[in-house]
């Protein structure tokens, strides 16, 4: 059995889109919020207990964030460990440094603990308009994945272009690139007078050549991504030993 996930919502036409590919590979369960979450990125709800509806036979929604979906999941809300995570189809790319702050890839990230490598999908539209292609190329990935001998803890981020399936080129071995820092917030005054902001749109690319996962997508490629959660920064060791030992 595998898990379903997202951040855009139990009723989010990726979730569904993606139901219908891995309908075609094995049984699952859906567990995911009761509303858009996006950005939400590694959230945990430690302040109040959750709440979970039985939306049917196959699906739960759960008042939380993407992370708290899975973590409910593979801790004592099902019945058995799914064997795998698959999060998304998200509505948006989750590209280089926006993947700090994805809620889709959380819920992969979430499920590293499990046998089976997790993945994470997004469409790089915020409004798509080939559902039923991405959901293709998701089969098509999701068909093959088992065939990967990855190290524990692995997920892969799949960034798949807005596109008709045949103009789609193939699948890229990506690494993340890295953009500029965001546009400045954009000051507003709320319906009651007070002072408030919006977030900026993201900064431009800087990082977007050859092998990052911005050019997968820009050249017509679906972008694959392989991560970990280890954030250590191993090449500073022999600088920051030679610090300490200052000390």
């Amino acid at each position: 059995m595998w898990l379903l996930a997202n951040d855009d919502g139990i009723h989010a036409p990726g979730l569904k889109a993606l139901m219908s590919a891995v309908s075609r590979l094995s049984d699952f369960v859906v567990v995911a919020p009761d509303a858009n979450c996006s950005g939400y990125s590694n959230a945990l709800t430690l302040d109040k207990p959750l709440r979970v509806e039985q939306v049917d036979a196959q699906r739960y929604a759960v008042n939380g964030t993407p992370a708290d979906c899975v973590h409910l999941a593979i801790n004592g809300l099902l019945p058995e460990d799914p064997e795998r995570v698959v999060s998304g189809i998200n509505a948006g790319a989750n590209l280089g440094d926006d993947a700090l702050y994805s809620g889709t890839l959380a819920a992969a990230v979430e499920g590293r603990f499990l046998s089976h490598t997790a993945v994470s999908l997004s469409v790089t539209s915020w409004q798509p308009d080939h559902w039923e292609d991405a959901a293709e190329v998701a089969w098509q990935l999701l068909s093959k994945v088992d065939t990967l001998r990855l190290p524990e803890r692995t997920v892969l981020n799949v960034n798949i272009p807005n596109l008709p399936i045949e103009e789609i080129k193939g699948f890229r071995l990506t690494r993340f690139g890295h953009r500029l820092r965001a546009s400045d917030v954009e000051p507003t005054i709320d319906p009651r007078g007070r002072r408030a902001f919006w977030i900026g749109v993201a900064g431009e690319p800087a990082d977007s050549g050859e092998g990052t996962d911005f050019h997968a997508v820009a050249n017509g490629y679906v972008s694959v991504t392989p991560l970990h959660a280890d954030m250590t920064r191993y090449d500073t060791f022999s600088a920051m030993q030679a610090w300490l030992d200052d000390f």
